[in-house]
């Protein structure tokens, strides 16, 4: 199965120039999180931020409540915060930075798939999919991006066909998963509701929020590492989605798996096999031919005693 998800928030990257009236604007500006997007950063780098503004440390809580618990898009919405607090930041090019959804279509069976535009305008997919157990529970797992498409064609996968362009970055990762926030049940019918301040409102009223995150949209994740670590840390501390609920899915790259097994991270590992034998594989991933079963079966043992997590294997129904 589609395997444990998550609640995401959004975000974007901003452009040029700083300009705050003060001697050092650039110093304002710049925390260890190099780019200025809200979203995506901790509450220790939030309330560093706030002292580089002036500002009391208890200002980056703040703002940390705001983004990820109220999930505010446009940072004079802030209306917990100075005003001048506020102005300064935007005229240091901070700014949230959650993309618009595109286009949203629903399934017979509840999913929704979401195309949300980024900055660039380039296109990527997130996919909210609703299940309710034997016992009645409901599970709404996000299924996200990590790529704006890919490189590896696999045969079976249209995104490959398409080619790469490039990596998403983490706070646009994250971003994926506000969207799938506004899935709600009214009886048998499902609603998407993209109006841009709807989010908390179905939280609260609905009760249902994103229960399960898997990196199986476009691209491939372990291309990508850095930046899909990256999310994981802010779906996992920051919106407090447990790690064994987080999946993160590769058709297989030499050396990476090694490398996430070193996080010791608690998040199940999936590995596209979709074939028995070399051979055959060879023919459905192409990328197979740098890395054989042999080694990937290995790296997933390494991976198990690592972590004591067990590792999934899919298979496409060709």
């Amino acid at each position: 199965p589609l395997t444990r998800s998550v609640r995401f928030c959004s975000l974007a990257v901003s452009s040029s120039g700083i300009s705050v009236g003060s001697v050092s604007a650039v110093s304002l500006a710049k925390t260890e999180h190099d780019s200025r997007v809200l979203l995506g950063m901790s509450e220790l780098e939030l309330q560093q931020l706030a002292l580089n503004f002036g500002q009391d440390k208890y200002r980056g809580k703040q703002l940390h409540h705001i983004l990820y618990k109220m999930k505010v898009r446009e940072l004079q919405d802030f209306s917990q915060l100075p005003l001048m607090f506020r102005n300064e930041l935007q005229e240091a090019g901070w700014y949230v930075g959650r993309s618009p959804i595109y286009k949203a279509v629903t399934s017979a069976d509840g999913t929704v798939k979401l195309l949300i535009k980024l900055e660039d305008n380039r296109l990527v997919e997130t996919v909210g999919i609703p299940n309710e157990d034997e016992k009645g529970s409901v599970r709404l797992t996000a299924c996200v991006s990590s790529q704006v498409g890919c490189a590896l064609r696999c045969s079976f996968c249209a995104t490959g066909k398409g080619g790469f362009s490039r990596n998403l970055k983490s706070h646009e990762i994250v971003e994926q998963v506000s969207p799938c926030l506004c899935i709600l049940d009214f009886g048998m019918t499902l609603f998407v509701f993209l109006l841009h301040y709807c989010v908390l409102a179905v939280e609260e009223t609905f009760k249902r929020r994103v229960t399960n995150v898997v990196f199986m949209g476009m691209g491939e994740p372990m291309l990508n590492l850095k930046e899909v670590l990256e999310a994981h840390r802010c779906l996992n501390q920051d919106i407090q989605i447990g790690q064994r609920m987080i999946t993160i899915s590769t058709v297989g790259v030499p050396n990476t798996m090694r490398k996430l097994a070193s996080h010791k991270l608690q998040s199940t590992l999936a590995v596209s096999l979709h074939a028995p034998n070399q051979k055959l594989r060879e023919t459905i991933v192409p990328s197979a031919k740098s890395y054989p079963l042999d080694a990937i079966m290995n790296d997933c043992r390494h991976y198990f005693m690592e972590t004591n997590r067990r590792v999934s294997f899919e298979y496409t129904l060709l």
